[in-house]
């Protein structure tokens, strides 16, 4: 990442900052949501700065996943969540029908392939968080209630409002940050935070 995609990153940080502060006069709930939002994403890019496409595929930890991967699955996380939060579970895929060949494209999503870059994931994720923030500036009822999709890690027949499906999301985004740290160090020492 050169220094003007790091300004650039920075610059989108204060962007939905901004946008979350805009919103606290009409829903401070939402505003609330929209600036915890904007943190966890702003720790999990700070990850990658100035690393080169071939540092953000490298796998330096006992783990598969590398940076360029973990960018990219949180962007297809948050769009499918965010769809979640108007469309309900239709929005989502059936877990459980998945075939063996549907988890193997699904894995993909957590690797920088050879023809993919960084600065694209980076702004695909961008392009993501924009959606995600208009949605929940705009979805009609926190309150709503959706039935989570056919998967094998949720109970059958729960639901979750889309308050919840939101927290979801800062959840994911801060979980994969802590990871996207983690790997940082130690491809070169960089941490986000200390």
């Amino acid at each position: 990442m050169t220094a003007s995609t790091e300004n650039t990153s920075t610059a989108a940080f204060q962007a939905h900052l901004d946008i979350a502060a805009a919103s606290a006069h009409a829903d401070p709930e939402r505003a609330d949501l929209l600036a915890e939002l904007a943190n966890s994403r702003h720790f999990l890019r700070f990850t990658t700065r100035g690393l080169t496409d071939e540092q953000a595929r490298q796998r330096p930890a006992a783990s598969e996943l590398c940076l360029g991967g973990l960018i990219k699955h949180v962007t297809e996380a948050t769009g499918t969540w965010t769809r979640y939060l108007t469309e309900g579970p239709a929005a989502m895929p059936d877990f459980a029908a998945m075939t063996p060949a549907d988890w193997e494209r699904r894995a993909d999503q957590f690797r920088l392939l050879p023809d993919e870059t960084l600065q694209g994931v980076l702004d695909d994720f961008e392009k993501a968080s924009a959606a995600t923030d208009e949605a929940i500036r705009t979805v009609p009822d926190l309150n709503t209630e959706h039935a989570l999709p056919n998967a094998p890690w949720f109970p059958p027949d729960a639901t979750w409002t889309v308050r919840k499906a939101i927290l979801h999301i800062i959840s994911e985004i801060s979980q994969h940050a802590g990871h996207a740290d983690i790997i940082r160090e130690s491809i070169d020492g960089a941490k986000s935070m200390g």
